[in-house]
């Protein structure tokens, strides 16, 4: 257990009698130390009151599609973003058969279909219901499609009858969402992400700067969360949303993001340096903007920013230190030759000739520590940064034992 700590959790309740204990999983996932969100379909609400599990979740209860006050605050798309996982308890046979027809006919299963989550589906019917051919090959088909089955479970239910159909214990429920998710391998650890371009003055509306999005920061920081970390994204100008329970500090150029770094990693575990830093910065900023001369040509006088993550290493050397390389040839030669002479403990390459890489949510990547490389063909950036964060607790780990050992 453990494993559900700041998770988003969405409880969807169904119609039927097994409504009611919706009520202790939401208290026992709370109890985990997940957010839980609250939805329920009408034929729920004839069962248990949105009340009650408005006050077990602390949240307002989500049961309308078209509400005009909830799509004002977090409305259907925001709540299929939102959640780290959905879990369907009690799933009736209706709800069973929708998803798999991708009908989006009721506010749960249009966040459902909505989302990319992992979605848990705990049926509760009759056994008679949970036997007829269409219920079994609707099942078959949500399995297949990767939906998440929990149950039901055997024995004697509501209406009398004995058989397969009764719903899952809550408790049973959240032990097989908590294994779903990986360990909280960076819990009690403090996490220092830069992300994003930064932004070179040349005067007060020019600026030296590059094509960053900041998203692999920004996804790194969410994996980092999702590790049970504490986490600090220093951040050069991007339009992205902060992951939940992110601190945020915003910065504009070089200079502000190493002064950023130095103070918080004064507490940190481990630097991840993701951010794409300018090389130079112009010498002097003119105060005024600066006019055409009538010359062919304007020159402007650079000089080199400061090195942040191999400053950060040298100046923190119990800090594990992770960089990127982002070249255009000869990627493994070249990062293995940056991780050395910036003495960091991880560099992750990518080549951002051969694919477009800078405003993409895809990449492909090789991790490379002292002992190892591991190439990540193309997938999504969060993908990718739950791979990374997943190698640093690891690394994290082996240098502990290394040092409980000594």
């Amino acid at each position: 257990m453990g494993h559900l700590f700041q998770r988003k959790i969405i409880i969807g309740v169904c119609g039927g009698i097994a409504a009611y204990k919706s009520a202790e999983l939401v208290r026992l996932l709370q109890k985990a130390g997940a957010d839980v969100r609250v939805i329920m379909t009408q034929g729920a609400q004839a069962f248990i009151t949105p009340l009650t599990l408005q006050a077990l979740s602390g949240h307002s209860v989500h049961t309308e599609l078209l509400d005009e006050e909830a799509e004002r605050g977090m409305g259907h798309i925001e709540l299929a973003r939102w959640a780290d996982a959905i879990i369907v308890a009690p799933a009736a046979a209706e709800t069973l058969s929708s998803l798999n027809a991708g009908a989006a006919n009721n506010l749960l299963t249009t966040v459902c279909l909505a989302s990319s989550a992992p979605i848990f589906l705990a049926p509760a019917m009759n056994q008679q219901m949970w036997a007829q051919p269409a219920t079994q090959q609707n099942i078959s088909a949500l399995v297949a499609k990767g939906f998440h089955m929990i149950g039901p479970e055997s024995g004697e239910q509501a209406c009398g009858d004995i058989g397969s159909g009764r719903m899952s214990e809550p408790s049973d429920i959240v032990n097989v969402v908590d294994s779903f998710f990986p360990s909280r391998e960076l819990q009690n650890k403090h996490v220092v992400i830069t992300a994003g371009p930064t932004r070179e003055a040349i005067d007060p509306v020019r600026y030296l700067t590059n094509h960053s999005s900041g998203k692999m920061g920004f996804a790194l920081a969410r994996a980092a969360i999702e590790a049970g970390a504490k986490v600090t994204l220093i951040s050069g100008p991007v339009n992205l949303e902060t992951p939940g329970r992110v601190n945020r500090v915003d910065v504009i150029s070089a200079l502000d993001m190493l002064a950023a770094c130095r103070e918080v990693c004064k507490e940190a575990d481990i630097f991840i340096a993701c951010a794409a830093v300018a090389d130079y910065r112009p010498r002097s900023v003119a105060q005024q903007k600066l006019k055409k001369t009538g010359e062919d040509n304007l020159t402007l006088v650079l000089e080199q920013n400061p090195d942040i993550v191999a400053t950060i290493a040298n100046e923190y050397p119990d800090l594990l230190c992770v960089g990127f390389a982002a070249e255009t040839e000869n990627l493994l030669e070249q990062a293995r030759v940056k991780r050395a002479k910036k003495q960091l403990d991880i560099i992750i390459a990518n080549d951002v000739a051969a694919q477009p890489v800078f405003g993409s949510d895809t990449n492909s990547v090789t991790i490379i520590s002292e002992n190892k490389e591991h190439t990540i063909s193309s997938s999504t950036k969060l993908e990718i940064a739950r791979q990374s964060i997943a190698e640093i607790a690891r690394l994290t780990s082996s240098n502990k034992s290394n040092a409980t050992r000594a």
